[in-house]
């Protein structure tokens, strides 16, 4: 029996969901949540946080609050306020002089991801690429 091509288009898509969808083996929630946002906008919830807890780490019961205190609310504020990358991906700053005068630019984090370094299964960590956030006590 023939499949139809409506069969074989929805076989596709599905296939191309799951690999942006489904964490990969040993990736990090961070680079999960970095990958996903790639391919989707932030909707302003925990979705993809939440869908990594439920296939990587079922038993990280609380993943989603532990993000929601470090400012996380929704997936893009995890990778804002929460995680970010690590200090040796970022560029340098660096002093230029134009025109006679020193311009000084920043250093800034990179334009894209390398692929993630790993995390035990069931983690909920950052991988090396990333680190957390300090939040700054509350008085």
């Amino acid at each position: 029996m023939e499949r139809s091509i409506s069969d074989e288009a929805e076989a596709y898509v599905r296939s191309l969901l799951d690999d942006w969808l489904v964490p990969h083996p040993g990736e990090c929630v961070a680079c999960f949540l970095d990958r996903a946002l790639e391919r989707s906008s932030c909707d302003g919830d925990l979705r993809f946080a939440e869908l990594y807890r439920d296939l990587a780490a079922p038993r990280a019961t609380a993943l989603l609050p532990r993000l929601r205190a470090a400012g996380g609310y929704c997936d893009c504020e995890v990778l804002s306020n929460a995680m970010q990358p690590a200090w040796h991906l970022w560029s340098t700053s660096r002093e230029l002089d134009l025109d006679g005068r020193a311009i000084v630019l920043e250093a800034e984090p990179p334009e894209a991801m390398p692929p993630c370094t790993g995390v035990r299964r069931g983690s909920t960590q950052p991988c090396r690429n990333w680190h957390r956030m300090r939040r700054p006590t509350r008085w």
